[in-house]
Order: structure tokens, then sequence, then C-alpha cells
């Protein structure tokens, strides 16, 4: 039996690029894949910028750098001048001495950060005076601080004697063999007449520059207070609402285009620096209060009392925001005039004390003030007439917002009245028909630009955490600009407090703060779409790193090929070199 002897397999021909196995190859390696591998790699690395540049975030340069000097060297000079009138039997100390008591006593305030004083003594025997210029030496002759004499002409005459460009507030003591009385006017001037000793005058004197000048009578633990009902945008809206309880028993209208044009607009002239005030009126019908009164016997009427306040205001039946011109950040304040219905008519305030208010009105702090006015036939009898359309008088009207200026006062932080006591001693006030005095007007300015600066300050270090904390934040070049502007206004508003020109640093203070407002408001700034960039990576590696990642890979795999290739055929070319 033949065995059959197993044949091994053809070995399949040698490369002709190979010797000896794969150790060595005759031919030079091609460079088309490596050269077509490293172009689809270098295509993806030049993709890189366009990326880049197609996601990059516009970020407007912001100037923050001077947003902290807005918060320091913020001066507001107050040059105050008093003057001595002494009688023929009485004397006073030389100008420095008095002075210098004065400067000692007069402490210096937050919005009067530097203080001057100045003193002439003008009496029978001669003038003396640490500065010239603000009195005239002999004026005494010219003016009468007598008793006989309207307070309003001596106001005036000062005014018109001593000068209100300079903005210098001055104190005059008259010595007269009378009770003493101390006088407040409208203007920066005040004057102290009667039997008064040196002492007691520069005390007085003092206390008028302090707490009345310096601080427009404000206790010293309120200064620091913000009372500006102002919106941060600047803008203030006085709503105005006549509210007819009972529209069936008598219907009341006003003449709201005269008032405003005599009442209102000096006062809105006058607060013009602090806020763009605009006034807006309306008559509603069918709008109880919410509170209850009762009759009372002695008074022959009805009766709130004090407590009944907090529920006086019915927000379910008065209608009173309807303002379409107030913007998210404006502010409105309301003024109501309440006409009762027969059926609690009249109707009357009682204070704690027991007594009737005279006003016959009460505030809410920051939402404004409510005056209820009693119709002049206040009895079922009129009722007995046709029911007609009735007109406040123009007297009456004048009372109401008489009034209602008096609470405007007290939102701003001022006495309602013209009369009170400091000191154990009675200060009379002679009203402005502005409803402000220009010393009160001041002392508002003053405080609204330090409110205003510091709020500007605290908005724009916000806004630069806010932006440093984003590196993916858009800051349009619209926010630059309006940061650069608000920075501007706010230097602007500091050098005018250090001339003296409160109205302008105020109004320059409400630019500020209202540009930077509006920055920190930009919608922009508010876009969601803000994110780190982890979370940027993150939304683009699932696109490009698989495809990046592979075309690495084999650029990677096709060098060590090219690399191990040439190094056969250098092989070769040396072993050729050998054996010839």
């Amino acid at each position: 039996m033949a065995i059959e002897e197993e044949v091994p397999p053809p070995k399949p021909p040698s490369s002709p690029s190979s010797i000896d196995g794969s150790s060595q190859r005759k031919t030079k390696p091609g460079t088309k894949r490596l050269f077509l591998t490293l172009s689809v790699l270098l295509s993806f690395l030049s993709g890189i910028p366009f990326l880049l540049k197609s996601t990059e975030i516009h970020r407007s340069p912001l100037p923050f750098a001077g947003a902290i000097s807005s918060r320091q060297n913020l001066s507001f000079p107050c040059r105050f001048h008093a003057v001595f009138l002494p009688s023929s039997s009485s004397s006073f100390s030389p100008p420095q001495a008095l002075a210098r008591s004065l400067l000692q006593s007069t402490s210096s305030s937050s919005t009067c950060s530097s203080v001057t004083i100045s003193v002439t003594v003008d009496s029978p025997g001669g003038c003396e005076s640490t500065e010239d210029g603000i009195w005239k030496c002999g004026a005494r002759n010219g003016i009468e601080f007598s008793g006989d004499v309207d307070d309003d002409a001596v106001d005036e005459l000062l005014d018109l004697r001593i000068g209100a460009a300079a903005r210098i507030y001055t104190v005059v003591v008259a010595v007269k063999e009378e009770e003493v009385r101390v006088v407040v006017g409208k203007h920066r001037h005040a004057w102290i007449v009667g039997r008064v000793s040196e002492e007691a005058a520069v005390e007085m004197v003092s206390e008028i520059f302090a707490k009345m000048f310096m601080r427009g009578g404000r206790e010293e633990n309120k200064e620091e207070e913000d009372f500006m009902p102002v919106g941060l945008d600047g803008n203030l809206v006085l709503s105005l609402s006549l509210l007819n309880a009972g529209p069936n028993d008598w219907v009341y209208d006003w003449e709201m285009q005269k008032v405003e044009k005599l009442i209102l607009a000096p006062v809105v002239e006058a607060l013009a620096p602090i806020a763009n005030i605009r006034t807006e009126s309306q008559v509603l019908y069918h709008t109880p209060k919410s509170s209850i009164s009762s009759w009372d016997d002695n008074l022959s009427s009805y009766v709130f009392s004090t407590r009944d306040l907090p529920f006086f205001v019915n927000s379910n039946e008065w209608h009173l925001d309807t303002s379409v011109a107030v913007t998210g950040r404006s502010k409105v304040l309301q003024f109501v005039v309440y006409v009762p219905s027969v059926d609690e008519c009249p109707l009357l305030l009682r204070l704690p004390n027991g007594d009737t208010s005279k006003t016959n009105g009460f505030i809410s702090p920051m939402w404004g003030g409510v005056v209820v006015w009693n119709p002049p036939n206040c009895s079922r009898n009129s009722l007995l007439t046709q029911l007609t359309r009735n007109m406040i008088s123009p007297e009456e009207m004048q009372k109401i917002f008489q009034v209602f200026v008096g609470q405007l006062r007290l939102l701003f932080g001022f006495k309602s009245d013209y009369s009170h006591v400091v000191g154990g001693r009675k200060f009379n006030f002679l009203p402005s028909v502005r409803g402000f005095t220009e010393w009160e007007l001041d002392v508002l300015y003053r405080h609204h630009a330090c409110s205003n600066l510091i709020s500007c300050t605290s908005t724009l270090e916000s806004l630069s955490k806010l932006v440093q904390s984003l590196p993916r934040m858009i800051v349009k070049d619209e926010i630059g600009k309006q940061v650069k502007l608000s920075l501007e206004a706010a230097s602007l508003a500091q050098n005018n407090a250090s001339l003296g020109e409160y109205d302008a640093s105020a109004a320059s203070s409400r630019k500020a703060r209202t540009l930077a407002e509006d920055a920190f408001f930009h919608p922009s700034v508010m876009s969601i779409s803000y994110s780190s960039i982890e979370h940027y990576f993150a939304i683009y590696m699932p696109f490009f790193a698989p495809v990046s990642l592979h075309v690495l890979l084999a650029a990677i795999k096709e060098i060590k090929r090219y690399k191990k290739e040439k190094a056969k055929y250098l092989s070769f070319v040396a072993g050729q070199t050998i054996a010839s």
C-alpha cells in the first residue's frame, strides 16, 4: 500500500521590495498615504481658529477702575456767615474769637464735610469782619429787624443785600430791647432779634447752622437714612385721585389744570434736579374705604382713629395704579382726596391725644397721602335736589393741595409745618410758594447727590463682579458706553459739589445713577445663555472629539508606519553598500 507524501503548500512569491523577509526593502517608501493623512489632520487643525472666532464673545472694555474713585473725595463745602449787630449798650468779642467759638460748636456733617465760618461785628462804633465782601459795613442802618416789620420784607432785603449767587448761609443777630425772636427765611438767611447775650447768641447761631442749614431740621440719627421717594431711574409720578365713595349721593369733580399751574408747577420745578416729576389725575366712583367709622355725639360727626389708618385704603376698590407712564423702576406717589358718602359725612380723623386733625389727612411712607374732604352740604337734606356734577371750589382746592404739599414734605423728610421747637426755642419759618425753601432744597440736593453716587458706585461694582465671574458673558458696546457716561456724570457731580453747586451736583448724580442702573439691567446682561468654559467644551466636544480623535490616531499610526518602512529601506541601502 503506497503512502502518499504530504507536500507543503507553495510559498507566496516574495515582494520585490523585500530580500530577507520583512526586515528590509529595496524601494523607497511612498509618501502619498502620509501626505493624505497629514492633510486631513492639518485641515482639522486649521479649522480651530475659525471655530474659536465663530464662537467668540464680544466684551466691550468697561472702565471699572473709575468707579472706586467715585466713592471717595466727595466734599460739599458749606459757607456760613454770622453778623452781630450789637446795640450801643452791648458789646461783642472780636470777630476772630467769635468765628473760633462758632467753628467749635458747629460740627460737620456728611452733606457738609467742609465748613467755613466767617463773622462780622457791625456795631455803632465801628465794623470788623474776618472776610470782606459778604456784609457791607453800615448795612444795619438800611434794615429794620423790629417785630413791626414784615418778615418777608426783611428776608427779601437780606437776600438783596447779601446775594444768592454766593450760596452763603447767613444769620444776623440784632440786639434790641424786646423779646427774643428767631426767624428762618425762605432763602439762605435767618435772624435773631431781642435781648440776647454773646454766649446765647453764639449758641443759637451754631444751632441754626448745624440743625437747620446743614441737616434741614432732622434728627442726627436720621440724617443718613435714604428718605428719597424717587425711582431708581430718577423718575417720579404724582398720581392724584379724587374718590367719590357714594356717587348716588353726590358727585364731585375738580379742575386739575389750574391746580397744576398754580400749585404743583413750582414744586415740580424746585424738585427738578432730584427727579423727573410727572403728574397724573383721575376721578373714581364707588370707592368706599375699608375701615369702619363711628358716630361721635360731641363732635356731631363720624370719626376714625389712627388705629384705623392701616385699613383705610381699600386696595380692592381703589384702582389707583393705572399709570401708563410708569416703568419698572419708576416711583409712584399716590395722593388721594376721599369724598365720603352721606352715610358717614362729615368724617373726621381723631388723633391719639383726642383732638381732631387739622388737615384731616394722613400719609403712608413711600406710598403717598390721603385727605378726607367733606362736602359743604354734608347732610341728607342736600340729597333732595337733583343729582348733578359739582366742582370743588378753587378755595377748597387750594386748601387740599396745600395739605398735599405738606404731605410731600413729610415724605421727603421735612416737617409739614413751618414752626417747631429746636433746643427749647421756637423757630419761625417763612413758607415758600414752591413748598420747599432754598436751604431745604440745598439739604435735599446734597443728600440726594451723596445717596446717588453711593448707589451708582455700588451698582457698577456689582456689574464688575458679575462680568468677571462670567467670562462667557456678552458685554455690548452700549453697556460700555453707559458705564463710561455714568462715570463721567459722577465725576461732574463731584466737581459741582466741590464748587458748591448743589443743584447741578444732584442732577449729575441722578444721571450717573440712572446710567449705572440702565447698564446693570440691560437686557443682554439678563440673558440665560452665559455659561462656564466647561459648559462650552461640553457642547462642542460631542461633535468634534470623535472625528478628531480618529484622524489624530490615523496620523500617528501612518507616521509610525512610514518611519518603519523608511528604516527598512535604509537598512537595505546600507547592506548593498557593504556588499559592493
